[in-house]
């Protein structure tokens, strides 16, 4: 049964659009949200959507740990098929959901314990620390529903079933952009509750798409079951999970801590520029995230065949996500660079905002295709297990390049050098992901 595995069999192209699509579009609903929020909060204020900025680093922070343990459930799924242990995949499915509640509701704690000095530390204007405190006590909620429907979302997809996982996702945002106009205004029955029922909305999407998850995991006949007779937990499982999703979890914190360091460079200059930079990072993070979701459909099929021993498909899977992954951010980089004014519009923008905003978003845009193409790189070097070369690509570009490039470069353009760090920062490290890549194939002939 498992020789006819269709990651094992198909054509390698059309495996890969069959793959890549539908994490695709569930990345682009992912993170959808943050953004739908701030387009609707926006039209409250700009302190509103100050407030929502500044709540960002937190919930990216939370989404990265789901993505964490989503994705090296996955990659540990998808291995274990290609070697035909199906007793271990579905032993990985049960410690999955344990660290995906256990872990959810320790983020939830946190969250609301550090909210309030976090806050303190950006702005001295009572009604952003207010608004943001109203926010982010509710949305602290939304941890344990999105780390379980990411963790199952990935566990099916694993089993190369990328179709039906995108249906409780829509679920969930169908309902976050409906609610969210609706509880923000107060709209029927439903009283206005201001930046709190952004909150509101969006932990309500997450929770249905948990439920949705749950149904189809249990409901259905799938590749891959939760183990309950005969399960014990075993800590190389759990440690081989968190390694394998680590290179994720590092590119997707590491947008947390960006945020809040330029946060903090930000400061200096206004409210407003803080305001702008939360707006254009969600705008950011659904481009480059909305891509990702096209190197996650790839993952699971380069994990399968290098767990089955076959190297010639391992590498066409990577040369094709490659040219996809190109062409997309392309794309990408032309929406940014030609639509910045109409961008700009969905979060309302003052004209202090639009002043520098439009000519910020076109210099930060240049660093989109770089940061593809590395990043196609480090998912290779995760999924062949060089986890160390896959994180020191994600350090490189939002830790090590970045923080001395936003230092230098604010020092000598002001402002405008903020922005111009990240596509220095980008370029830079994709020159180390190509040595580091012509390193490793040369230490393999060799």
């Amino acid at each position: 049964m498992q020789t006819n595995n269709k990651m094992a069999v198909a054509p390698v192209g059309k495996l890969i659009w069959q793959m890549s699509i539908p994490p695709l579009i569930s990345m682009f609903l992912q993170y959808s949200y943050n953004l739908i929020d701030s387009a609707f909060v926006a039209r409250l204020s700009e302190n509103a959507l100050t407030a929502v900025s500044l709540s960002f680093p937190i919930t990216t922070l939370m989404n990265a740990a789901s993505i964490w343990i989503g994705v090296g459930v996955n990659v540990l799924i998808a291995g274990y098929l290609g070697q035909k242990k199906q007793d271990e995949a579905n032993a990985t499915v049960t410690h999955g959901l344990l660290l995906a509640f256990g872990i959810g509701a320790l983020l939830n704690l946190m969250s609301l314990l550090i909210m309030k000095p976090y806050f303190r530390a950006f702005t001295n204007n009572e009604e952003i620390y207010q608004l943001s405190i109203a926010y982010m006590s509710v949305c602290s909620f939304m941890q344990i529903p999105n780390m379980v429907h990411i963790a199952i979302q990935k566990m099916i997809q694993a089993t190369g079933n990328m179709v039906a996982p995108m249906w409780f996702q829509i679920a969930g945002v169908v309902v976050n952009f409906v609610f969210d106009p609706i509880l923000i205004f107060g709209i029927g029955i439903f009283p206005a509750m201001g930046i709190r029922g952004a909150a509101v909305a969006t932990v309500a999407g997450y929770l249905l798409s948990m439920i949705l998850a749950f149904a189809l995991l249990l409901g259905k006949k799938q590749k891959v079951q939760v183990k309950i007779k005969g399960f014990h937990l075993k800590k190389q499982m759990i440690y081989r999970i968190f390694a394998f999703g680590l290179p994720s979890f590092i590119m997707n914190a590491l947008s947390s801590f960006v945020v809040t360091f330029v946060n903090l460079f930000l400061v200096a200059y206004s409210d407003t520029a803080i305001a702008f930079f939360g707006a254009y990072f969600k705008v950011q993070q659904l481009i480059v995230m909305t891509v990702n979701g096209l190197i996650q459909g790839c993952l699971p099929v380069m994990r399968f065949n290098y767990g089955a021993g076959n190297s010639e498909r391992l590498h066409s899977a990577f040369r094709y996500g490659t040219v996809l992954v190109t062409g997309m951010m392309i794309l990408g980089t032309l929406a940014v660079l030609l639509f910045p004014v109409q961008i700009l519009g969905l979060f309302m923008a003052s004209e202090a905002m639009r002043s520098f905003g439009i000519s910020a978003m076109r210099i930060m845009a240049a660093s989109y295709l770089f940061c593809g193409l590395s990043t196609m790189i480090s998912t290779y070097f995760q999924t062949t297990e060089k986890v160390g070369s896959s994180m020191a690509i994600q350090l490189c570009r939002q830790m090590l390049f970045l923080v001395p490039a936003l230092w230098c470069l604010d020092k000598l353009f002001q402002l405008n050098g903020i922005w111009l760090a990240f596509p220095v920062a980008e370029t830079a490290t994709l020159l180390v992901a190509l040595v580091m890549m012509a390193w490793h194939r040369r230490k393999n002939i060799s």
